[in-house]
Formats: structure tokens, sequence, C-alpha cells
């Protein structure tokens, strides 16, 4: 097996968000209780053999934690996995969520790539997304974590709000690349089942942006920016230079073992994929017990390998290598899918990638109905 990643959920937010569905509460009084789980979770599924690249702190808010925390939790992963030397490994913060100081212990203790959860420079847009941060505080934790040593700076950005103009929506790339961070995502703003915005849209207080002008969005990102140089990786993800890429989500994409720690966390390794209790309190009684706080676990048929492997590399620019997943799966693509390869041609979908399948700009737009196309093929 290849390397694998190892994945740290800290449930633990100042303020929920209320277009969020991951998991997480807010207060940190049971902080302590969490880390005391979290240590013995990672001793119980401890692997000493297994070689680890990549490790991602995320949430909730995983800057909550005191650089100490997190180094400890590195310090458990080296003593129970084979941590390799040149491991990613990466913290998300938001802005008023960490401090200068604090920056700068993170990057002593290993910690080599920050993501950002900017999601607007705008305040008008920062107060609809109910983030804690203003315009000035997303620019000042960028200076702050620059000036602390980090060179691997990731920016996530949300767009296609309700009321947003193209030009809003522009400015905010702009007012992000003024910056250059080495790593951006861009996503679409969802509407997530039971989250408060949901409730809101279902309720008709608010109303979605055409989906037109989404489209015409997710174009201009593109355009914008490929033309000041960034890579478009997968369909959300631009990164400076193909350097810069998200190793640890590469390996979603990749289909590549990864753990997940904490509640809520997936695991995938082999042809099995499991998953926590979305529940913090079952979760720290569970190892208080020295029991595994596991919630489901599912064997993936054939047929569901197949259908992830499309969908996840039809994510990504290069799409998926057509000899591997035919050596892989024992199959013809050109016999199984070649009809509907054929029409996507058409349609101008596809790009002209010799030995691989990918989508092209059009067909990335288009990728949610174009995997609900290829599953019918299955």
């Amino acid at each position: 097996m290849p390397p694998a990643g190892l994945y740290f959920h800290i449930p633990f937010c100042k303020r929920k968000c209320p277009y969020c569905d991951f998991y997480s509460v807010t207060g940190r009084d049971r902080l302590a209780a969490f880390l005391a789980a979290l240590h013995r979770e990672i001793a119980l599924r401890a692997a000493p053999e297994m070689m680890v690249n990549t490790v991602y702190f995320g949430g909730g808010t995983p800057s909550l934690l005191s650089p100490s925390a997190v180094a400890d939790v590195l310090a458990a992963v080296q003593t129970h996995f084979n941590l390799l030397a040149d491991a990613e490994v990466t913290l998300e913060t938001n802005p008023g969520a960490v401090g200068r100081e604090d920056l700068t212990r993170l990057r002593k203790i290993g910690v080599n790539r920050l993501n950002i959860g900017v999601q607007s420079f705008r305040d008008d847009a920062l107060f609809f997304l109910g983030r804690i941060h203003n315009r000035a505080e997303a620019g000042a934790v960028i200076d702050q974590a620059r000036a602390a040593g980090f060179n691997n700076l990731g920016v996530d950005l949300i767009y296609g709000l309700p009321g947003q103009t193209l030009s809003d929506w522009v400015s905010d790339l702009e007012q992000a690349l003024h910056y250059r961070p080495e790593h951006l995502s861009c996503y679409i703003l969802t509407f997530e089942p039971g989250t408060p915005m949901t409730c809101d849209l279902e309720r008709g207080r608010l109303a979605p942006l055409p989906e037109n002008r989404v489209v015409d969005m997710f174009e201009a990102t593109a355009a914008f920016l490929a033309g000041h140089g960034y890579d478009h990786y997968e369909i959300s993800n631009f990164a400076r230079t193909p350097g810069f890429r998200s190793r640890h989500n590469m390996k979603y994409w990749h289909f590549e073992p990864y753990l997940g720690f904490g509640p809520s966390a997936h695991s995938y390794r082999g042809n099995t994929r499991s998953w926590n209790i979305a529940d913090l309190g079952i979760y720290t009684q569970r190892l208080a017990q020295d029991r595994r706080p596991e919630d489901g676990r599912e064997v993936l048929s054939r047929e569901q390998q197949m259908l992830e492997a499309l969908l996840l590399g039809l994510r990504l620019k290069e799409g998926f290598s057509i000899l591997d997943f035919e050596q892989r799966f024992h199959l013809s693509v050109q016999a199984t899918f070649g009809r509907l390869l054929n029409q996507l041609s058409e349609e101008g979908c596809l790009a002209d990638r010799p030995g691989r399948c990918a989508l092209s700009m059009r067909g990335m737009r288009y990728h949610n109905s174009i995997s609900a196309r290829f599953a019918a093929e299955l």
C-alpha cells in the first residue's frame, strides 16, 4: 500500500456557522476529556509498520487546541505509526481563532501547512455566513502566518451566495491573490440538510443564486486563477505550482488509505470504509472504557469501488488512467462505458488526454450529473 494519511477531527468551534454540517460543538469545556480520548484512540489503533506521509487537523476549529496539545498528538503519531520525515502536516484555522504567538509555536513544532478559512474578504458576505471575523482580521492572520514562517498557506473561499454578483466574487479572488497563497479552495455554497441556512431557504427567508450565475462564477474562477498562474488540479482546488497541491486531500481522490480519529471521522483502507460515532459524549465514554468509537463499517463491493474510482478520478484535472482502471477491475473501459463516453465527447465534456479519461472545463461544471450517468451504466 502507498503511505497513509491521518486525519484528526477536532470538534470544537467558537460558534457554529449556519451553512456547516460538519460535526462540532461550541465551547471548550470538554476539551481535556476529548484529548484524553483522542490519545487513547491513537494507541488502540497503533500500527507501527504503517508509513504515514500526511497528517491533517480538521474540524471544527483545530487551532482552538493549544500548540502544546497539537505537539502531543504529533508525538503520539510518531510513537504509534511510522511518520515519515517529509510528511505534510496541515492544520486548519480561522481568523479570530489563533494569534501570532501560537502560529509561531505551531510552525516550530512541525506544522508545515496552514489552511485558513477566510471564506470571503467582504464584511457583508462574512456576516451572512455567520463568521466570527471581519475582512481586516482575515488579512491580519495571513500576514501573521507569513511572519511565523509558513511558506505553504491555503485559503478557503465560498461563492454563489444569495445576491452575490460576479464582480463581488472577483474582488474576493483579487484580494486573495494579494497575499499570494500557495493554495486556494473555492467552494460553491451548498445548502446541506438540517443546517440553519437550509431551514431559512425552505421557509422562504432567502433565495439561492440562480444556477446560471453560479456557473458563470465557476468559469470566471477557473479563467481568473489560470491567468495568474494557478494550477486548477481539482474541481474546487487550485495550487500555485503542482508541488503545492494538498497531498492529504489527494489521498481521497486517488483512493489511497487514510485513518480518521475523533468523533465523526472516516477511515478507508483496502476495500473497507469505517466511521466514528458523531457524538462527543459517547466518543469519550467509549474510549474511557478502552472501546473503539466506531459507529459503522462497510466493505465496498467491486461495483462500489469502480464507481468511487470514477467519481473521484473525474474530479481531477488529469482524470484517471484508463490502463490502471482496466488492470484493477479487469474490464474494458471502452466496452463498458463507450456509449456514454461518445455522448460526453459530443457534448464537449471530455478533455483530450491520451490514455486518460478526464473532464473538460464544461464537464467539470456538470460533474454531479455526469457521475450519475456513469452510475447508471454500472
